[in-house]
């Protein structure tokens, strides 16, 4: 706990309708009242400066509590609406879970529209029409294989936010092609969620490559700290610079996100870049679900393997040769792991850790 914990820290109820949700939130941006942790959280008080706590679970599965102030979400929310032109008593609708920033951006993006967020979380009945929603790639390829009801959803908004995951280029053309208007975002909860629109740094922020390729992000809606590690927030954010895990680079104005800059595994002295196999993948076969992981072994140091979800998977012997022809002998897989559906870690995010469990309890 900081030294200079003044303010109550509560913990925000998973029951609380969206209406209350609301009432809370707009207190919570108040110093003087409670902050709210959207997850669980052992802390009772936090600095004053600190309105919301929200849990980030990145690809190494190591946990963060990320300490946002009320200014920061306030600038988010505010820069988000005015790229998407969004004007008072406009509506939301709320797609995304709140213990994640994107969903709670989608009720601070309400706050400042004077409206509430229709709550569409675990409703049974027809969507109803809303101005803007936001979701994640898998949800986008559910509405496009047969989820009617969030297709017209989503076809009739003026604008739908897309971010958590990588969304392929054929899932982005086709989502196009059914008249869904996307607007791509990157960000991280340590910049309050999507701070970069269809490759543009929203009103205020500041995209820059370091000479390693890392992409740093300057601007009002930075994060304060790690609660419990405010050591490490100082090597990630330095002279008003967040460095990122991502790897990235300016190509005619706009950002273009080429994968973390931890993804690459070395196998028989090679490396391989996991964004880069899961890319290709996902190109040649479009109509899948891959996601490529390391396996500790004694021959190869890291083994590539890929994982494939879904009904209809494609032959290992076809994989095999594309992956070849793309990256060398490098890049066969060494393994394959079929499932139903792809382990996720916060909201569009491959669980790797848990496939490597998953391949180990798999029967030979």
């Amino acid at each position: 706990m900081e030294q200079n914990a003044q303010r109550e820290l509560r913990t925000a109820n998973p029951d609380w309708t969206v209406s209350e949700l609301m009432a809370r939130l707009a207190k919570a941006l108040v110093s003087h009242e409670p902050a709210l942790s959207f997850g669980p959280t052992t802390h009772t008080h936090v600095s004053e400066r600190i309105s919301l706590v929200v849990a980030t679970t990145g690809s190494s599965g190591v946990s963060k509590s990320v300490g946002l102030s009320a200014s920061s979400l306030i600038a988010s929310a505010h820069a988000s609406n005015k790229f998407l032109g969004a004007e008072f008593g406009n509506s939301w609708s709320l797609l995304l879970p709140l213990t994640h920033i994107a969903g709670i951006n989608v009720l601070m993006r309400s706050l400042e529209l004077g409206t509430e967020p229709v709550d569409l979380r675990n409703t049974s009945g027809e969507y109803p029409r809303v101005d803007f929603t936001a979701i994640v790639p898998t949800q986008l390829f559910r509405a496009l294989n047969g989820d009617s009801r969030l297709l017209k959803h989503l076809v009739d908004a003026k604008a739908v936010l897309v971010g958590g995951a990588h969304l392929t280029t054929d899932l982005h053309l086709s989502a196009e092609k059914h008249g869904i208007n996307i607007v791509t975002t990157y960000g991280m909860t340590e910049t309050s969620g999507g701070c970069v629109y269809n490759g543009i740094p929203l009103e205020g922020i500041e995209i820059a490559i370091s000479p390693e390729r890392v992409i740093a992000i300057k601007g009002p809606v930075l994060a304060k700290t790690y609660l419990d590690a405010e050591s490490l927030w100082q090597t990630k954010c330095k002279d008003g610079w967040f460095l990122t895990s991502d790897l990235g680079r300016i190509e005619n104005g706009k950002l273009i996100v080429e994968g973390r800059n931890d993804d690459v595994l070395i196998s028989g002295g090679e490396n391989i870049s996991i964004s880069a196999i899961e890319t290709a993948l996902h190109s040649q076969f479009p109509h899948k679900s891959f996601a490529a992981f390391s396996v500790k072994d004694s021959q190869w140091g890291d083994a590539l393997h890929v994982a494939i979800a879904g009904d209809g998977f494609p032959l290992e012997s076809e994989i095999d040769e594309y992956l070849e022809e793309q990256f060398g002998p490098v890049g066969k897989p060494k393994g394959y792991l079929f499932l139903p559906e792809l382990p996720l870690i916060g909201i569009g995010k491959v669980d790797r850790n848990q496939l490597v469990d998953l391949l180990m309890e798999a029967p030979n």
